[in-house]
């Protein structure tokens, strides 16, 4: 990816965690990384195409003078966050902010923190077999679009399928959305158990019915298992209901661990790739 640099920009700034850095202030030292495509603005050469690098020093500037943090890592968080909100075309951004200053009683030049954020592409699966099951995704949807850290990207067309699990009970309507945030796995899944909650989603019985069932099927090519979240999501490759959508919406995305796209994992389950 190509980039915007802004290297040891000085300001004076209110952060810290003792009374007289708040109060009295001091100079911090800034450095930021943007990861954008600068093909069509260098094609073009017009600003319309770029992310003006004077206007996103500026945004900083006042970002991190009219708030005030304790810790850098706050100080770096936010603000990182706050520009990647602001600049449509910026795809990540890495900033190290230094305090050339701070109350270390040790020959320094400078302690800071760098981090890294940006945008994720993530696929998620929607279903639903209680109740008005279409208003039910709808509501989902609808919480997502919401979502400053969010942006819904496509979404397929809902199919009524049978059940999963061996559990008797309704058909369910099923989908995928594509969508890109800002969250971690694990701050996306706490962000769709609020949206199911929000839907009275009752975990009584293990793939028993539900009014809102939101799973993260894939998050970027991350590969992870912990006790609360697995990625890829298990079994993908033997739902019809997740592969169906997904073919539509992500036809020739890879499958992270079984490295086969969308459609042909969903071809294979039919019986009719060869």
């Amino acid at each position: 990816m190509d980039q915007i640099r802004i290297d040891d920009l000085r300001f004076f700034a209110h952060h810290g965690v003792f009374d007289f850095e708040t109060e009295q202030g001091q100079n911090f030292v800034l450095s930021v990384v943007m990861e954008t495509d600068t093909r069509r603005a260098g094609k073009t050469d017009a600003l319309e195409d770029s992310t003006s690098y004077a206007d996103a020093v500026e945004f900083l500037v006042s970002f991190l003078t009219e708030h005030t943090f304790k810790l850098l890592e706050a100080a770096a968080e936010q603000a990182a966050q706050a520009l990647l909100l602001r600049y449509p075309l910026i795809r990540a951004v890495e900033l190290e902010l230094r305090k050339p200053e701070a109350p270390i009683k040790l020959d320094f030049e400078s302690v800071g923190v760098r981090i890294r954020r940006g945008w994720h592409t993530a696929y998620i699966a929607l279903g639903s077999n209680l109740g008005d099951k279409q208003s039910y995704i709808q509501s989902a949807l609808d919480g997502m679009a919401e979502n400053k850290l969010i942006r819904v990207k496509k979404t397929s067309t809902l199919i009524t399928t049978a059940p999963y699990g061996g559990v008797e009970q309704d058909e369910f309507l099923n989908g995928v959305c594509q969508i890109e945030t800002l969250y971690t796995p694990e701050e996306l899944l706490d962000f769709l158990h609020l949206l199911e909650q929000a839907a009275h989603r009752e975990r009584k019985v293990h793939w028993g019915p539900r009014t809102l069932d939101l799973d993260i099927l894939l998050y970027d090519n991350i590969i992870m298992s912990t006790d609360r979240l697995t990625i890829p999501h298990i079994d993908i490759q033997h739902r019809d209901f997740v592969l169906a959508p997904m073919a539509e919406i992500a036809p020739y995305v890879e499958h992270p661990v079984l490295h086969k796209p969308m459609l042909q994992l969903w071809k294979e389950l039919e019986g009719t790739w060869s």
